[in-house]
């Protein structure tokens, strides 16, 4: 993995008149977010690795409604015994075995329906709903990544593939999403975590398209990889490991090797190269931090103008609308990157959405349809790209 030192972007200035000048920022509470704070960290080494360019990435948002109530899922959480223990054991959709919450196992879970696996999925979910916990709040997380190469030619990749697969299979008809993989024309399936929200939802795209290619982060719990072949997969698994990956001309993924709530390791998130315009990041959860995930950016990676044009995803301030004035943090130190487009959604929360439309960032606001709940961000079915002039 790389250093995860905070970087100097501006040179310090030496003098007595700093001194001063930095010592009345500080009693006043604005050092923290100043370039002289910068002065105490060592100089980065940049390696300014070269993932080529791209001319274009669009992202289609399938679903960013992970769950419909955060008061069921915080509930849920907490009467399973919390945030640390394994997601598979919350008897929570598709793996519920009808011994109630917090009393689950994949095994007893998945041998319930794993006969219908991936084609019936309607009777499969028959059977969830009648052994899962909530099963009407699951929802799920997925995006449509369309990258245009230089010379025309554009290559679609599905990033996550949700939760519900009553709701997941809704979204992907609904954005055809279904046609384009009967049909070949999603080339991937790129996982970010394997989180329930981000990859129970597998089955889903194994009914319409059982050989694609998956990229799942190195981190994959037992149970998880097992998910994949019980679902029905019938085509090449690649573990990516942590660090960069280069996945085509412009584009990249990066594996963080981090640990992250209810037994899940890893998460791999996405880095393009727009000619003429800068780095595109695009995240399922950004469990790594979006400071962490900026500086990895900076550090690792050569692009266009050095500029960091635009970032499109789930953030991870919080998800669940329950602000700390900790997290206005965060919410400053996206400002200093300088990005000029925002797109965000799902775990970034709508108050962290909405702060960041008052801090004045350029944030690309949806249309807060199909169920999606407010236009402060990009919500289910919107349509955001970054581009070459």
């Amino acid at each position: 993995m790389s250093d995860t030192t905070p970087i100097s972007r501006r040179s310090f200035v030496k003098g007595a008149a700093l001194g001063i000048m930095a010592g009345a920022a500080g009693a006043m509470g604005l050092y923290s977010y100043s370039p002289w704070r910068t002065a105490h960290f060592s100089k980065v080494d940049r390696k300014m690795a070269d993932i080529g360019v791209c001319r274009r990435v669009k992202v289609t948002n399938i679903s960013e409604t992970s769950w419909f109530e955060n008061a069921k899922l915080m509930g849920d959480i907490k009467g399973a015994g919390g945030l640390l223990v394994n997601q598979y054991d919350y008897n929570w959709p598709p793996f519920g075995d009808g011994a109630g919450l917090g009393k689950g196992s994949y095994e007893k879970g998945m041998a319930l329906i794993k006969q219908y696996l991936p084609k019936d999925l309607d009777q499969a979910w028959e059977i969830i709903q009648a052994k899962c916990v909530h099963p009407e709040n699951a929802g799920g997380y997925a995006a449509l990544l369309e990258v245009e190469d230089l010379d025309g030619s554009v290559h679609k990749y599905l990033l996550d593939t949700g939760w519900s697969y009553a709701w997941m299979d809704e979204c992907f008809k609904r954005e055809g999403i279904d046609k384009m993989l009967e049909s070949g024309e999603i080339e991937a399936l790129i996982i970010s975590h394997e989180h329930f929200d981000h990859f129970w939802g597998l089955p889903v795209t194994m009914k319409y398209r059982p050989d694609i290619p998956i990229y799942v982060p190195e981190g994959f719990y037992p149970e998880g990889l097992q998910y994949v072949k019980d679902s029905g997969h019938r085509g090449q698994l690649t573990v990516v490991k942590p660090g960069l990956q280069r996945f085509r001309p412009g584009m990249a993924s990066f594996v963080f090797a981090v640990p992250i709530i209810c037994r899940v390791f890893g998460e791999q998130s996405l880095y393009f190269n727009i000619k003429d315009m800068g780095l595109v990041s695009v995240t399922g959860c950004c469990h790594q931090g979006i400071i962490q995930f900026a500086d990895t950016a900076y550090k690792e990676i050569k692009y266009e103008k050095d500029q960091f044009h635009g970032i499109y995803g789930g953030l991870h301030i919080s998800p669940f609308e329950d602000w700390d004035p900790k997290y206005d943090d965060l919410v400053i130190s996206l400002g200093k990157w300088g990005f000029e487009k925002v797109g965000c959604n799902h775990c970034t929360g709508i108050l962290t959405a909405k702060k960041f439309i008052e801090a004045g960032y350029p944030v690309v606001k949806g249309s807060a349809r199909f169920r999606s709940k407010d236009t402060a961000y990009l919500g289910n079915g919107d349509v955001i790209e970054f581009k070459a002039v």
